[in-house]
């Protein structure tokens, strides 16, 4: 990521209100970058918290709440943008085909186009043809770097104390959670760095590795990677999770996760009311299942508990989120909150007060002998 001040204009066109504008919601919570329109033709002229009414909920996100949505990328101009960004993850990663006529007028007047898409615009001849005339650049965040070494052991023995989200499904706060538990540590003098694993969490950090889109083999390799980079000043790596172990098109994606950062302790996400994995027929566990279930399997190679459990309420009133989240600290024996609504200092406290008792140590088994070579 090209290290610059950077005006946003968000293309969310018919997605704002839906789920899968979440690499828009990401930005308007936590981008450093300003945010200085929505296009989106479907709620042009709305507030923008009726729209999306959990902004409200979110103290990070004030800088943007006064967003204008508008219906056009012309009309965005007005605001003088210097980059467009795709502001969904749809499923596959495919760009939305009415999104186009939007990319090409933004590329003619010049604009940055920042996407972070499987279907990469750098690999489309129109797309590059016209943005090569007007001189506009073309930032695909989830292309991964060209050479990702295979995992070697060596995350076992960073000096941080390496904290994962894992979750019971996509979209549940994962990414979030680990941004608003590195302000709470910077808020109580401790130095922690967020390690962003998806392409919101890169635009909004600056760095990272879109792990999904590694080669399998190199997953865990890819993580490694990312536990090695953190600021050698930092006493706490904080790693953005990817799906769900339970989900049956990402789990491999939350497996080389769960191995390749080698956590030392976890934080298990979830939506409160979500009873079935989005978009497939298959119950999410009890929450105390999925902590054995995560438990379960780092257990053989490096065994990290689950210290606490990060809920998203944004669906309940604040008297039934509280409830919830009373119900989940009983259920589980473990601190509970939803810090994007109530903060994370109770949840950042756990973590803190969990890794004083800490003993990093190495499995019995390292990978130090794997080949560099694919297999």
């Amino acid at each position: 990521m090209e290290a610059r001040k950077r005006r946003y204009a968000l293309l969310t066109d018919g997605y704002l209100a839906d789920r899968h504008a979440k690499t828009a919601h990401g930005m308007l919570r936590y981008a450093q970058d300003d945010v200085v329109a929505i296009v989106d033709a479907r709620f042009a002229g709305c507030p923008l918290l009726d729209v999306l009414p959990a902004l409200q909920q979110s103290k990070t996100a004030a800088r943007h709440r006064d967003v204008t949505i508008v219906p056009s990328v012309a009309d965005a101009l007005r605001f003088s943008p210097t980059s467009l960004l795709v502001g969904v993850a749809t499923a596959g990663g495919v760009l939305p085909p009415h999104f186009r006529a939007h990319i090409l007028e933004a590329i003619d007047a010049g604009l940055e186009i920042v996407s972070g898409l499987h279907e990469f615009l750098a690999d489309d001849p129109e797309l590059v043809r016209r943005a090569q005339r007007s001189g506009a650049s073309l930032w695909d965040v989830r292309r991964p770097p060209a050479t990702i070494p295979l995992f070697s052991g060596a995350a076992y023995d960073v000096p941080q104390i390496v904290v994962l989200a894992v979750g019971s499904d996509c979209a549940v706060g994962k990414k979030s959670t680990m941004i608003e538990l590195a302000a709470a540590a910077r808020a109580a003098g401790d130095r922690a760095e967020f390690i962003a694993t998806g392409q919101t969490g890169i635009m909004i950090s600056g760095k990272g590795i879109v792990v999904d889109r590694v080669i399998s083999d190199f997953v865990s390799g890819a993580a490694e990677q990312l536990v090695l980079g953190v600021e050698p000043g930092a006493q706490y790596a904080l790693v953005e999770g990817q799906g769900s172990i339970v989900h049956p098109a990402y789990a491999a994606v939350t497996l080389g996760l769960l191995y390749g950062c080698a956590p030392d302790m976890l934080v298990l996400c979830h939506q409160a009311g979500r009873t079935t994995v989005e978009d497939f027929d298959i119950r999410v566990p009890s929450l105390s299942v999925l902590r054995e279930t995560y438990e379960a399997l780092l257990a053989p190679i490096k065994p990290a508990a689950c210290v606490a459990v990060a809920l998203n309420t944004d669906s309940l009133s604040d008297d039934q989120a509280r409830a919830c989240i009373a119900e989940t600290k009983a259920e589980m024996a473990l601190p509970a909150d939803d810090v994007v609504r109530f903060g994370a200092e109770r949840l950042w406290k756990a973590i803190r007060d969990a890794g004083r008792d800490l003993t990093k140590s190495a499995p019995r088994t390292q990978a130090a002998g794997l080949s560099s070579k694919a297999r």
